[in-house]
């Protein structure tokens, strides 16, 4: 574990100095491993400064005026020698706990638009792991979209062989059961069984539900709706009348559902004791939820889509330049929600009607302009050295140019970043202009929005101005003034320069592991060498012809069995192992303390991975270090910001320098409270020393009890 360095008092000023002085600071708390500051002035904090110190492992700079500074171990002392400095004691600063602070930033006017945070959140967080798979169906579809163009294929054919048929599975298997992935997205941010989320929106997707769907199933009557040329089945179940919809790509459903499970599933928590919860909870989840879904949740979503259809339809007839500036518009509110799928019914009805579409056209500026957006975010993830961002963007990027694909850049760079809407929504606006000014923009074809279908546009001229102005509006806006607040950007660029180091300090480990190994093989060579010297005078003796090369190559096999097979580190916590990257904290995922792992806690027995010495227990039992005889750090820390819980939940049950053995029981906690007090129960173990070991790996997606190998460390 990280001791206190020499001189705590002196590093105590410097921190204090680095972050502006004690005038600036307006509150001081600390976890187990970081200082948590709230300054006055967070643009004085000098980070360069901060982080030269010997005894500061890294700097945070937060949202807020918020800045984190990382110590390990001994972060309690050095908080104890912050608060107690005259200079703070002059300056009138003194430790607040997080409950003071927030209310101070409320009573301040800021977290007015709180709700609406929490809203781009819930819907980033629900759809932000679904990005890798949207690609790979995306770039599917741009891959068909460019054989469609050339001729090789014709992709929206309605009698496509058995070989394209089969393409067409491969991407719609994303796209159509997004909502039950959604579903079960949106069910693990609102902390509730994320199955239960996903098993509700897949019982009005199975082939019994849908295949009631125009079909003669006594109790099934199908009516047409005239104006999307669309067919509409209600079912009567026991007496009620249910409407049957194909919910495929709905995620307005899913999202407003699982608003409503979770209502549901957390007051059933409360009623039923913790040790039936396992089989009634879901139970009465399901015989709840699944039925308001399919009456009454399910269908709102439908006639939303409907209604909105239906209206646009009245305003193209009535005022088109309106129509053509409104399209643009209302797709980006649309689109996310899944409400624009019956307008897709409205253009296929337009075309076997009136010959043509009208709405595909104004819908270009909305696309080109989500695209141009997207182009912005790569341009900068270029230009900030972002690895992660510019492959998103890049993969984003070339689904949307070549097969017409807007979720990808929607799901994984827009709704996660709120300063993005406004800059794309000026590009939407342009784009609608021209087209509504140049008199409209038509296509006697339903086609995907992409550079591949631009000469099916009527004038093409037009359109392609149109979406050439949305396109570079977009992309120049967020170039401009970035998609990020000045604390995202300053907390992105904390985790890259955090990553960085952590890389650039395995590096100089690694090369100085091989240094050493090779020092060491030529002593071994050398004295191999010399052997038949250090017998001079005495009677010749035979040797192998290769003895010289023999103790090297023992030594040689005995060190690489050891590093070969590497020490476990065991899983202190039963249930699901994740990468570090997916715990939600931006100190673990840079990896300032560290490599390792996180685990979704299935119980709240704590007990300790390795055996060795407890050099660290936390006053409020959330956190715990322990070091092994071969002095290995290991950090384990109980969910995330539980600092703030003051203990409430944690019953410990062992001392700071207690020797311990794997599976010795550290602390049991209490999960219910931890998630009432709305802190993520992810269980972390971390590595402190990692930089200072050949490897680090862990060994993530997959569940655990206490006692499995999670971590192997290499030396």
């Amino acid at each position: 574990m990280t001791t206190p360095v020499a001189g705590a008092g002196a590093l105590a000023e410097e921190i204090l100095r680095g972050v502006g002085g004690p005038e600036n600071v307006e509150s001081l708390t600390h976890c187990a491993t970081r200082l948590r500051f709230q300054l006055h002035d967070g643009t004085k904090a000098d980070r360069a400064a901060l982080d030269a110190l010997d005894g500061v492992m890294g700097t945070v700079p937060q949202s807020g005026d918020r800045f984190q500074i990382v110590i390990g171990g001994a972060v309690a002392g050095v908080y104890a020698n912050i608060v107690n400095l005259p200079a703070m004691s002059k300056a009138g600063a003194r430790p607040q706990s997080d409950a003071e602070v927030k209310a101070a930033i409320r009573a301040k006017g800021r977290g007015r638009f709180a709700w609406l945070d929490n809203f781009f959140e819930y819907l980033s967080d629900s759809f932000r792991p679904l990005l890798g798979v949207l690609l790979g169906a995306s770039l599917i579809i741009a891959i068909a979209s460019v054989l469609d163009a050339v001729g090789a294929v014709d992709f929206r054919a309605a009698d496509k062989s058995a070989s394209w048929v089969f393409v067409d599975a491969m991407w719609r298997s994303v796209l159509y059961f997004l909502p039950i992935m959604v579903a079960y997205n949106a069910a693990k941010k609102l902390k509730i069984d994320p199955w239960v989320g996903a098993t509700v929106m897949a019982a009005v997707m199975t082939p019994n539900f849908t295949g009631m769907i125009g079909s003669k199933v006594p109790g099934v009557t199908t009516t047409t709706n005239k104006t999307l040329g669309t067919s509409e089945s209600v079912a009567h179940v026991f007496g009620l009348p249910m409407q049957l919809n194909d919910y495929g790509g709905q995620v307005f459903v899913p999202l407003l559902m699982v608003a409503l499970l979770a209502l549901v599933y957390k007051r059933l928590q409360r009623i039923f004791p913790e040790n039936l919860q396992l089989v009634f909870v879901p139970f009465f989840s399901m015989l709840i939820m699944i039925p308001v879904t399919a009456f009454l949740i399910g269908p709102l979503g439908v006639w939303a889509g409907n209604g909105i259809g239906s209206g646009l339809a009245w305003l193209n007839g009535n005022a088109p330049i309106v129509f053509a500036i409104i399209i643009p518009l209302l797709y980006p509110f649309l689109v996310p929600l899944g409400l624009h799928w019956p307008l897709n019914a409205l253009m296929l009805q337009n075309i076997n009607t009136i010959g043509y579409d009208f709405i595909q056209g104004p819908m270009g500026a909305w696309n080109f302009a989500c695209f141009g957006a997207t182009a912005g975010v790569l341009l900068l993830s270029i230009r900030h050295r972002e690895p992660t961002m510019r492959q998103t963007a890049v993969g984003a990027l070339a689904a949307g140019l070549f097969g017409g694909i807007s979720e990808p850049s929607l799901y994984g760079i827009h709704l996660r970043f709120k300063r993005i809407y406004p800059r794309m929504l000026v590009g939407c606006a342009v784009g609608g202009v021209i087209v509504g000014v140049l008199g409209g923009v038509d296509t006697k074809v339903f086609a995907f929005t992409s550079l591949l279908t631009i000469p099916v546009f009527s004038p093409a001229a037009v359109y392609l101005i149109a979406i050439s102005a949305a396109f570079v509006t977009a992309m120049v806006l967020v170039y401009v003034s970035d998609y990020r607040t000045p604390e995202e950007r300053a907390q992105a660029n904390a985790e890259r320069d955090a990553a960085e180091a952590a890389a650039r300090a395995e590096t100089a480990a690694a090369a100085t592991d091989g240094e050493a190994a090779a020092a060491d093989e030529r002593e071994l060579v050398t004295v191999g060498a010399t052997a038949p010297a250090a017998a001079a005078g005495s009677a010749p003796i035979a040797a192998p012809a290769d003895s010289t090369a023999a103790p090297a190559a023992a030594a040689g096999a005995a060190d690489g069995s050891a590093a070969g097979q590497g020490i476990e580190i065991a899983a202190p916590v039963a249930g699901r192992v994740v990468g570090l990257d997916e715990v939600g904290d931006p100190v673990f995922a840079s990896r300032a303390l560290g490599e390792g792992v996180g685990i979704e806690p299935a119980d709240g027995r704590v007990v300790a991975p390795v055996d060795g010495e407890l050099v660290t227990v936390a006053a409020t039992g959330h956190a715990f270090g322990i070091r092994t005889a071969d002095g290995i750090e290991i950090l384990i820390h109980i969910g995330i910001d539980t600092v703030q819980m003051n203990g409430e939940g944690f019953d410990v049950r062992v001392e700071p320098g207690q020797e311990v053995t794997v599976g010795d029981l550290l602390a049991e906690v209490d999960l219910d409270a931890v998630r009432a007090a709305e802190h993520p129960t992810v269980t972390l173990m971390t590595i402190l020393n990692t930089a200072g070991l050949a490897s680090v790996e862990p060994h993530t997606g997959h569940d655990v009890t206490p006692g499995t190998p999670v971590v192997t460390v290499r030396r």
